[in-house]
């Protein structure tokens, strides 16, 4: 019988808070934090519009990826309670998704910003495990270490890793996460594709289920979950978030960024995620979804969930937080995720915000501009990515020993 798994750690970095609660209170709020893009070489001020983290600063190798994921990796850890120096830490693994080091080219501009001529290791700039190795290093942790590069999924994909590493005997203690800053190449791609929001006010510009939707925005941020073996997590009086009932991957080979028009794919993703996790339609009540904005997305997203999950469709509450957060990319399931563990822990659907005229091809309860607070016992997270990757990941409120309760009011914290 495989070991259960469990959520005991959550950090996270955002557009709209640097860490997790601050974060979780800005979504529950319909708070965004999507700005004009400036200051981004090579990009003339205020062409593209995104949410980025301010004050987090290039490290020596010219790479804000690495800071992103070192501070959310610790706040985790702290989340948890895990004394690392304690720990058989070659028992402890780290997942970690990422879109690889600086290129050559960023490395350049980067030295000729800092007027030196630094010389950036090959290493750095071109393997793909350069910043999750070093976020591992760092916190020296001392078990398998994966890393996967799969567009919008990364981030789901590495905590499914993380969690079947852990199933598997593999390790006890897993770090799951990604990371996503900003930079040219990215930005300068997804302005090309034509796939961007705009519009005249930036906080309204991404409009997710929405009839009016005409792309998404660029985010940045990280986040990291800590899970565990239940039997440990117990044992050493760990407070739980959630349970990771099981999960799935599949492809959609229709094309490098379009989906199939009859969402076939997603709903043999959804149904096999449902079967894995010993679940029924109907005991699913809330799912996070893709919901980039984009207008063959969301419809296709909403036609794949209905096939899969028949009548009980018309019971789920489905969100998305890209409009408030922007799209992380390769940290973006994984900052969903989190958020969705939240949800659970809290009984609070977030809001889908700026959806103010429902599609009618979007017709599922997408909780438009204002959170609900309801009984959330099972949730899902969706990850649909460019190259035809999808995901998804189950989860159950933890109601057991080690329960996590909804923090305390600010106020009462700081009176503490």
């Amino acid at each position: 019988m495989k070991d259960r798994v469990v959520i005991t750690g959550i950090g996270m970095i955002t557009a709209v808070g640097r860490d997790r609660e601050s974060t979780w209170q800005a979504v529950k709020s319909g708070r965004s934090g999507v700005r004009r893009l400036c200051g981004m070489p090579g990009l003339p001020d205020g062409l593209l519009l995104a949410a980025t983290v301010d004050g987090i600063d290039f490290d020596r190798f010219g790479d804000r990826n690495f800071p992103l994921a070192l501070a959310a990796a610790r706040e985790a850890i702290a989340d948890s309670r895990l004394d690392l120096k304690r720990l058989d830490r070659t028992r402890v693994a780290s997942s970690f998704g990422t879109c690889g080091g600086p290129t050559p080219w960023m490395a350049e501009q980067f030295a000729r910003r800092r007027g030196g001529n630094e010389v950036i290791p090959w290493w750095e700039n071109l393997l793909h495990s350069s910043v999750p190795s070093r976020v591992a290093n760092r916190l020296g942790v001392l078990g398998p270490r994966m890393v996967n590069s799969t567009a919008c999924a990364t981030g789901a994909i590495a905590t499914f890793n993380a969690m079947r590493a852990i199933e598997d005997g593999q390790c006890d203690i897993a770090l799951a996460g990604a990371a996503q800053a900003l930079h040219p190449i990215l930005s300068a791609g997804f302005y090309n594709m034509r796939v961007l929001a705009s519009g005249a006010d930036p906080e309204s510009a991404c409009r997710p289920f929405d009839l009016h939707r005409n792309g998404f925005v660029m985010g940045e941020g990280a986040a990291v979950l800590v899970l565990e073996r239940l039997s440990l997590a117990l044992a050493r009086g760990a407070s739980i978030y959630a349970e990771l009932l099981g999960g799935a991957l599949f492809s959609d080979s229709t094309h490098v960024t379009d989906l199939s028009a009859d969402s076939a794919p997603l709903a043999h993703l959804l149904d096999r995620a449902l079967r894995r996790s010993n679940l029924a339609p109907g005991d699913v009540n809330y799912i996070n979804a893709h919901g980039t904005g984009t207008k063959q997305n969301d419809a296709m997203e909403t036609r794949g969930i209905r096939a899969a999950f028949g009548p009980a469709a018309n019971r789920l509450c489905v969100s998305t937080i890209k409009a408030n957060l922007g799209h992380l990319v390769n940290a973006a399931s994984v900052v969903e995720l989190a958020i969705t563990a939240l949800a659970l822990r809290d009984g609070f659907a977030p809001p889908t915000v700026n959806l103010t005229s429902p599609d009618p091809e979007c017709d599922l309860d997408c909780v438009p501009l204002v959170g609900r607070q309801r009984p959330i016992e099972v949730a899902m997270k969706i990850s649909i990515a460019f190259g035809g990757h999808l995901a998804a990941l189950a989860l159950r409120r933890w109601s057991g020993a080690g329960q996590r309760c909804e923090p305390a009011p600010m106020a009462a914290r700081l009176a503490a």
